[in-house]
């Protein structure tokens, strides 16, 4: 059981019946949590926050239509499903999800009849990840490098394990919906060529560094370090809503002065409070790092590519790319 999954609170049972009598009426489109099954002519997808509403879309094309349970702007960690939302699931053609990053939509998917279940994260592979990620990890002997351990589900940030999941979703699309399996197939190929170009411009943006450690505020770009060979020091591990201990804190300010760390990097869904003191404390820069769990008019970028080239931007220069 991952970090996250302790913490959140699972739906109820009075939740559930509810939602089996709101499934009896019509749901209205207008948002995310309204918007209705059941759109006549069109495959319809539940998904469960950004990452997996993208790769529906992409995917679908215009044969999909996609409702995402979270809404632009709303911290996905912190979604409660509600009885319409549970009803909403229930009408669906095929709901896409990644178990232990929302309980409460794990629990829903769990108790609902729809046929098709997508988990993203069974179509790839997960480690285990703690404050510290990376290849420079073990050089580390610090007290709260296991802080906040569990399950990491931001397997979207890295663009290999994000391709694997986008074939897997593709297939499972085309079994669902075979009479348009073609085009599922196609969308599919040209979304993945998209990653692994993706992939290279990462790979080559950061082979060459002054350093290979980064600090974030929580524990979302585990992957991603581990894939093109840096270490990422998290403030909160896992969990953004969790608070660092004084040991980690004062780790921190240790690793930022050995390993010549320029900048600490926040997000846009969750406060900054604690990465602003960290950096104003050490002396160092801020800057954003976005584990694109949603979009907003704060995002440095309209979509999944766009805000991952900020990204990549933004490691290069805190790492001071050659």
């Amino acid at each position: 059981m991952s970090v996250m999954t302790a913490r959140r609170r699972l739906i109820s049972v009075s939740a559930i019946t509810a939602a089996t009598a709101l499934g009896l009426t019509t749901l209205s489109a207008c948002s995310s949590d309204t918007a209705a099954a059941g759109t006549p002519g069109k495959f319809d997808v539940v998904a469960s926050f950004y990452p997996m509403t993208f790769l529906a879309e992409r995917i679908g094309g215009d044969h999909v239509h996609v409702t995402s349970l979270t809404a632009p702007g709303q911290e996905p960690h912190d979604l409660e499903i509600s009885p319409k939302q549970i009803a909403l699931i229930q009408k669906s053609d095929a709901v896409l999800y990644l178990k232990n990053v929302q309980p409460s939509v794990d629990e829903a998917v769990a108790q609902s009849p729809v046929k098709t279940k997508i988990d993203a994260a069974s179509l790839t592979t997960t480690e285990e990840h703690g404050n510290e990620v990376g290849g420079h990890a073990a050089a580390h002997d610090t007290h709260s490098a296991a802080e906040s351990a569990g399950i990491d589900p931001h397997i979207w940030l890295d663009p290999v394990r994000y391709a694997q999941v986008a074939e897997g979703v593709g297939k499972a699309f085309e079994k669902a919906d075979p009479s348009h399996a073609a085009d599922y197939r196609k969308n599919t190929a040209v979304l993945v060529k998209q990653l692994d170009a993706l992939n290279v411009r990462f790979r080559d943006g950061l082979a060459h560094t002054r350093t290979k450690v980064f600090i974030t505020t929580h524990a979302a770009f585990g992957y991603l370090a581990e894939r093109y060979g840096l270490t990422e020091e998290a403030i909160t591990g896992l969990d953004p809503d969790s608070e660092p201990s004084a040991v980690r804190v004062k780790d921190l300010e240790n690793i930022a002065k050995a390993d010549g760390v320029s900048t600490v990097f926040y997000e846009t869904l969750v406060s900054d409070r604690t990465a602003r003191t960290i950096a104003a404390d050490g002396h160092l820069r801020t800057d954003v790092l976005d584990p694109i769990e949603g979009i907003t008019a704060k995002s440095r970028g309209t979509d999944y590519f766009s805000v991952q080239d900020a990204n990549l931007k933004a490691l290069q220069k805190a790492l001071n790319a050659k």
